[in-house]
Parts: structure tokens; C-alpha cells; sequence
């Protein structure tokens, strides 16, 4: 009996100890890889297009980004698409892209599916730019690069994407380094993405 009580309260020491020395040494295997795994940029995140297949967005690195949440029946969709394909027709050939995501949780002002958003995009709306997967930007089934930039940069009030045709305006290294409201036409931030292309690249 005293035997097994001396056993246990070893056992109880030892893992006492255990929690000692996670908690006093951050530097650990485990805490490292928890920290390698914390993304840094946006080009830690891979996505699916518009056909499903994977997208590393590491593959845009050294290109200024420009990442919007779309939408075919908003009313602000023909204006935005519009001044959308100015920037990029403008941009694409001097490390510009414009990446798209539809998303559905505007008064469901994105409903059809991959295949008939890509024909109304592409028909309609004369886009050559990148069309992703169909996404959800707000909510705990936020795509999760979505709820990284959100994090980098918050929105007026609350962080949570307001609306369709939200606009992030990523740097050359995969920095998120503004956010323009839905209502913000694409033309009248040209200056910043013109600042942008012209910055050096490390």
C-alpha cells in the first residue's frame, strides 16, 4: 500500500515538473512549431480557383494583390468590375493581380454556382482577372485567409467584412497594407497601388 502511495506521488511530481518546464522554457519543440504555424502573410495560404483546383498564393509572391469579395447582383457590382478591369488591364503586365472571391452572405447576392459565376463573370462583366472558389468572409466557417486579413487590418467599428466589393491591397512580400470600404470606387486608390509596383522588393 505504501509502495503504490510512494509510486503515485512520484508520478504526480514528475508530471508537476513536466508543466514546470513547459511553462518556464517558451523556446520548446511544441511552442515553435505552434509558432511556425501562425501564418505571417498572405502567401502562406493556399486557396482552390474557381474550378477547384489548389492555389498557393506563395505563387504571387513579388506581385501587388489586390483581394476582393465579389458579388453578380449587388448594386454595386457593375461599377466596382467596371474600374476593376481598368486597374488591371492598366497594372497586370508591371506584377498587378486582382484575386476574387464570390461570396454569398450579402442578402445572397452571389447565388449560383462556380460554373455559372465564372460564365456571368467572365460574359457580363468582361473580367480577365483571377475568379476563386465561392467563400464565406464573415462567421466561424470564414475562409481562413479571410480571418487573417481581417486581423491585419479591421474595419470601421468592427473587423467583420461589411459588404461586397471590400477591397485589401496586399504588398509585394504578402503584407496586408490597407483596407477600402465597399463603397470606395477601385479608380480612387490607383495611387496606392501605383505606390505600391514602384516600391522595392526584398
Amino acid at each position: 500500500m505504501a509502495s503504490t502511495t510512494v509510486t503515485n506521488l512520484t508520478s504526480f511530481l514528475l508530471v508537476g515538473l513536466a508543466f514546470v518546464l513547459f511553462y518556464r522554457h517558451p523556446s520548446s519543440p511544441i511552442t515553435l512549431n505552434m509558432t511556425q504555424e501562425t501564418p505571417k502573410s498572405v502567401h502562406d495560404f493556399t486557396v482552390k480557383d474557381i474550378r477547384g483546383n489548389e492555389v498557393p498564393l506563395s505563387s504571387y509572391n513579388g506581385k501587388v494583390l489586390l483581394i476582393v469579395n465579389v458579388a453578380s447582383k449587388c448594386g454595386l457590382t457593375e461599377s466596382n468590375y467596371k474600374e476593376l478591369n481598368i486597374l488591371y488591364k492598366k497594372y497586370k503586365d508591371q506584377d498587378f493581380e486582382i484575386l476574387a472571391f464570390p461570396c454569398n452572405q450579402f442578402l445572397w447576392q452571389e447565388p449560383g454556382t462556380n460554373e455559372e459565376i465564372q460564365e456571368t463573370v467572365c460574359t457580363n462583366f468582361k473580367a480577365e482577372f483571377p475568379i476563386f472558389d465561392k467563400v464565406e468572409v464573415n462567421g466561424n466557417n470564414a475562409a481562413p485567409l479571410y480571418k487573417f486579413l481581417k486581423s491585419q487590418k479591421g474595419g470601421f467599428l468592427v473587423d467583420g467584412i461589411k459588404w461586397n466589393f471590400t477591397k485589401f491591397l496586399v504588398n509585394k512580400e504578402g503584407k496586408v497594407i490597407k483596407r477600402y470600404a465597399p463603397r470606395t470606387p477601385p479608380l480612387e486608390f490607383e495611387k496606392d497601388i501605383q505606390n505600391q509596383l514602384g516600391s522595392p522588393f526584398s
